[in-house]
């Protein structure tokens, strides 16, 4: 798929067109890439990553949680709104992680090339295969994106860093980023119980004035419902986000036992569809 949407790429070092060629990308300034023998390519700018990348560890629990189908409801929803973009352009997940996500919404729009970005190798392999019609470019998402203008009719951004400029910059006059955010309410019955992050009142604000001016919000709506988990699913669930990074599993698995098996979770995010300025 690389030669399908390279034409959309851009060298991470000088911003000049790059072409397939021997096993790497290469731009006409002698910029070389190499493509891994999984089907991913690393185009990171600006001296590489600036934060921590997902393990292999969370993308193997995101891989299990998530191929459960715990959170198709998500995925359904985000296809609809995928296909109610009519914007030329591929679509461009953010944040990627495993592209379970993105293969949803390009199930539901055969005519779109799709683009996992991610920082974390582990997830870049699996992205590589999550779709047919996806690509997987290694990029951080808080510096330039390897990606030129206008690309991208449609950004998914789910549970992911956002980077309001490089967003507004690759994104089609008429296309749309659709950022989906935890609420106050989400995993409520684990936050407590085993000392995960929790999720300030104002998200929804906050999201809202970092966007601005760049990107403005048009529609929103929540999703909410709740999961029926083993201790073995929740742990996935907990041991694939943000709080594997501040509790250890030895941790986790000592206070889930406190808990029922299983147990009620309650899955509660927003979707909120922005356009340009």
């Amino acid at each position: 798929m690389l030669r399908e949407v390279v034409d959309l790429l851009q060298c991470p070092v000088c911003t000049a067109t790059l072409a397939v060629a021997d096993g790497a990308l290469r731009c006409p300034a002698g910029h070389s890439f190499d493509i891994a023998r999984q089907g991913y390519v690393s185009l990171f700018a600006g001296g590489g990553r600036t934060g921590e990348a997902d393990t292999a560890a969370m993308v193997e629990a995101r891989e299990a949680f998530l191929g459960a189908g715990h959170y198709a409801r998500l995925g359904e929803a985000l296809a609809v709104e995928a296909r109610a973009i009519e914007a030329p352009g591929a679509i461009v997940d953010i944040g990627a992680g495993t592209g379970h996500q993105l293969a949803h919404v390009l199930d539901a729009s055969p005519e779109r090339l799709g683009v996992a970005l991610d920082a974390s190798t582990a997830a870049l392999r699996r992205a590589a295969r999550s779709h047919a019609r996806a690509t997987a470019i290694g990029a951080d998402a808080w510096r330039d994106l390897p990606l030129r203008d206008g690309v991208a009719a449609l950004i998914l951004s789910v549970f992911a860093p956002r980077n309001p400029a490089e967003m507004a910059r690759v994104l089609a006059p008429d296309g749309a980023l659709l950022a989906v955010t935890p609420t106050t309410r989400h995993l409520a019955e684990l936050v407590g119980a085993l000392g995960l992050l929790t999720v300030p009142e104002d998200k929804e604000e906050r999201l809202d004035a970092q966007l601005t001016p760049h990107l403005i919000l048009a529609a929103r709506r929540r999703i909410e419902y709740p999961l029926f988990l083993s201790r073995g699913e929740a742990s996935e669930l907990v041991r694939m986000g943000p709080s594997a990074w501040h509790v250890d599993e030895r941790t986790i698995e000592e206070r889930l036992a406190s808990l029922p098996d299983p147990l009620t979770v309650t899955m509660s995010v927003t979707l909120s569809r922005y356009v340009r300025a």
